[in-house]
This record gives structure tokens, C-alpha cells and sequence, in this order.
């Protein structure tokens, strides 16, 4: 490999001029170039270890803290469970008693709208005049009977009666 060198021509003043400077860095960089071919070839090598034949002593001390660790780690999983467990519940409840406050509210308004429905229908002035319009008169005096009582209210006898059942008395011979 062959190195060029590059003479630099002197000037008649004190340095050189900056076009011979950027002459000479474009040679190095091209003279870099060419003998950089491209990157290092590796070669990895697979080494395969065989660990069957160890055997691992067992630490007592090291189980005994596993141990200790895992039933911590259990009772804290534990206790994470139960305070989401709780508060799930405690959500879902009130979703509950949000949806049967919302239910009450309805019936309440829907009983409202019933009991005025029912006072509109049972006004005596729509009554009477829904019967005069079907053809009915009002009832003559003595028309009327009623089933409980044996005399009207002026102390006559109404004209129905109903019948009494008296206990039967033994004959004596």
C-alpha cells in the first residue's frame, strides 16, 4: 500500500491559500476511503456448556426466607384482594340504591298521575252527565234497596228483607 505524499507549495506571503487547504482534505478523505474496504469480518463460536452434571446445594436459610417471603406476599395479596373486593361492592351497591331511588321516584310520580286520573273520573259532574248521555234518570224514591238494612233511613220498611237463620230448638216429649 503505497502513501502519497503531498507537497505543499509555499507562498509568497505567510500561509497557504484556503483552496489548497480543502484540495488536500478532500485527498486524505479519499485516501481513507480506499483503504477502508468495509467492516471487520467476526466469526462467533457456539460453546455448549453441560451443567447436568452440578448438583445444587440446598441453603435452608435461603427456603426458610422464600418462605417467609411468599406467605408475606400471599397475605398482602391477600389484603389487596379483600379492599377491592369491598369497594367494588360498596360501588355496586350504590349504583342499586341510585337505580331503586330513581325507581321510587317513578312510582311516586306514577301514583301522583293515577290519583289524579281518579279524582277527574270520579267527579259527579262528569258522572252525571256521562249517564244522562247514555239515557239514565235518577232513581225514584223506594227504587233503591239496600241489601244491610231492614228499614230506610225515615224508619219504614224497605220492601226487601234478608232472611235470618235462628239455631233450631230441640222439641221436649
Amino acid at each position: 500500500m503505497a502513501t502519497q505524499v503531498i507537497a505543499a507549495p509555499v507562498m509568497a506571503g505567510f500561509g497557504r491559500s484556503t483552496e489548497w487547504v480543502a484540495e488536500h482534505n478532500a485527498l486524505l478523505l479519499a485516501a481513507q476511503r480506499r483503504n477502508r474496504r468495509g467492516p471487520t469480518p467476526e466469526a462467533l463460536f457456539t460453546r455448549h456448556i453441560d451443567n447436568s452434571r452440578l448438583v445444587k446445594a440446598d441453603d435452608p436459610a435461603r427456603a426458610r426466607e422464600m418462605r417467609t417471603f411468599a406467605c408475606a406476599m400471599a397475605f398482602f395479596l391477600s389484603l389487596v384482594m379483600i379492599y377491592g373486593w369491598q369497594h367494588l361492592s360498596a360501588i355496586q351497591y350504590g349504583y342499586r340504591i341510585a337505580a331503586e331511588q330513581q325507581q321510587v321516584q317513578q312510582l311516586i310520580e306514577q301514583n301522583r298521575e293515577l290519583q289524579l286520573t281518579q279524582a277527574q273520573l270520579a267527579d259527579p259532574a262528569r258522572i252525571d252527565t256521562l249517564a244522562r248521555n247514555y239515557g239514565l234518570v235518577a232513581p225514584r224514591p223506594g227504587q233503591v234497596v239496600l241489601p244491610n238494612a231492614a228499614l230506610d233511613p225515615n224508619g219504614a220498611a224497605n220492601g226487601a228483607v234478608m232472611a235470618m237463620a235462628r239455631p233450631a230448638v230441640p222439641a221436649v216429649h
